[in-house]
Parts: C-alpha cells; structure tokens; sequence
C-alpha cells in the first residue's frame, strides 16, 4: 500500500510541474491576432458588410468586350477612388441569360470583393460602381451581394 501511494505522490508532483503558467512578460507575450488598427483598419469591428460584385468582361472565346487594360483602367477610375482602403479581384467564370435570349452567355468575370463600414454614403458608392460599369459596357446588370461581416485586421 505504501508503494502505491509513493507512486501516486510522485505522478502527482509530476503533473503540478506540467500545469505551471507559462512566465509572462514581453519577451514571452503571446502575439496579438489583430493589427492594432486605425479607422480604415480597426482591431475589431461592428456595423461592416462584405459585397461581392461580379463584372461581365465579354463572352468568352470572342474578341469583344472588356480586355485587362480596360478592366484595370476601370478598376482605378471607378472603384480604387471610392474604396482606396482596400478590395480584392478574383478571376472568375460566370453565365449570364439576359432578358430575351435562349441561352445563357459564358463570360469572362472579374469578382471584387469589397469589405467596408455599413453607411448611406458606401452603399451609393457601390451603386455607383455598377452603374458606371452598366455605362461603359451596355450590360443589363452586375450582380451585387451584401452581407454583414465580423472584420478584424
């Protein structure tokens, strides 16, 4: 009986050294997930939505439509001046059936992914976006989806 409680005294012992807190201090402080944050990049945020906007350049195997020079031409003049914070572009595929054709059309896409502040003036900002591509190009849409988002950098 004695062997079996010096056995249990011993694991014991060795578990308490195994459930000592790690030593705090600067050279051991665990490192922050989050930038820490100016107004355009906060550490945490309430109240941001994620859109998604999708962009027709043309249909594909053809030569019309958008190429990559008017793309980025657009990108800055329409959208970087109204987000110049951030976003994202992403290659993308997409079909499209437009009011009166058979067929769906297979186009080459451009994604932009916007993520920003919920306000009056953001959202006219992404209307203006899609209106100034509907312009440009003669297209009947872009296609825009909003959600809420839990951002942090």
């Amino acid at each position: 009986m004695k062997f079996i409680a010096g056995i249990a005294l011993a694991v014991s012992l060795l578990l308490a050294g195994c459930a000592t807190p790690p030593a705090h201090g600067p050279a051991n402080a665990p490192a922050s997930a989050t930038l820490a944050g100016d107004a355009a990049h906060p550490g945490s945020t309430a109240g941001w939505v994620r859109t998604e906007l999708y962009f027709g350049l043309g249909v594909e195997g053809t030569q019309g439509g958008v190429d990559e020079a008017g793309w980025r031409a657009f990108l800055d003049r329409e959208v970087t001046a109204r987000f110049p914070d951030g976003l994202s572009v992403v290659d993308v595929y997409g079909q499209w059936q437009g009011k009166g054709q058979a067929q769906p059309e297979r186009l080459r896409s451009k994604l932009l992914l916007l993520l920003y502040p919920d306000t009056p003036a953001h959202r006219t900002d992404v209307e203006a976006i899609r209106a100034a591509w509907k312009a440009k190009t003669g297209d009947q849409s872009v296609l825009r989806v909003t959600q809420p988002a839990d951002v942090s950098f």
